[in-house]
């Protein structure tokens, strides 16, 4: 989907082009545009959604997950080749404590690293339009999507909301072939 980004000296501007974009019918919500910023802002300065996440369900699945694997792994082992000493019980619960605790942390250690990279959104294999001004140079970035015509209307609203540059995500494709 083509992209436009344009480049901001100040989060003013930058919020001013977020507004103007809303108010031309571009959806934060659906992913119509986002912001780029090099150095962090507090939430909803520049008018953008927050986005909701779903985060907090990962440890809490990888922990029943981990719970439930130290639970079998223990279990099935001393009932699959009992080991059976002076009348004492074949599921012996100290050692099954230690490894169900063991299981449940990593389990929710492994799936609390994975839901972060999915609600991250990486690795981000389709790339985007980008311009290295951001970090560098503090600009602030404003990029839409969408069909060529809605593409080339964000791009005259960035101009009218006093954009230092727009870029195309054909020139940058072109920039990083070459």
């Amino acid at each position: 989907m083509p992209q436009v980004l344009g480049l901001f000296k100040t989060p003013e501007l930058a919020a001013d082009a977020a507004q103007a974009l809303k108010n031309a019918g571009f959806d934060p919500h659906k992913g119509d545009y986002d912001i780029l910023t090099g150095c962090p802002y507090p939430e909803e300065v520049f008018g953008e959604h927050v986005a909701p996440h779903r985060l907090f369900l990962f440890p809490i699945i990888g922990a029943i997950c981990g719970f439930v694997a130290g639970l079998l792994i223990t279990g099935g082992m001393q009932i699959t080749y009992p080991m059976i000493t002076g009348g004492k019980p074949i599921l012996s619960i100290p050692p099954m404590v230690i490894i169900t605790y063991e299981g449940t942390m990593l389990g929710a250690i492994i799936f609390t690293i994975l839901g972060t990279l999915f609600e991250s959104r990486l690795p981000n294999l389709e790339g985007g339009v980008y311009d290295p001004r951001i970090t560098t140079d503090g600009y602030i970035g404003v990029v839409a999507q969408g069909p060529a015509e809605r593409v080339a209307e964000a791009e005259a609203i960035f101009q009218r909301a006093g954009a230092e540059d727009v870029v195309r995500e054909a020139a940058t494709a072109a920039g990083r072939a070459g």
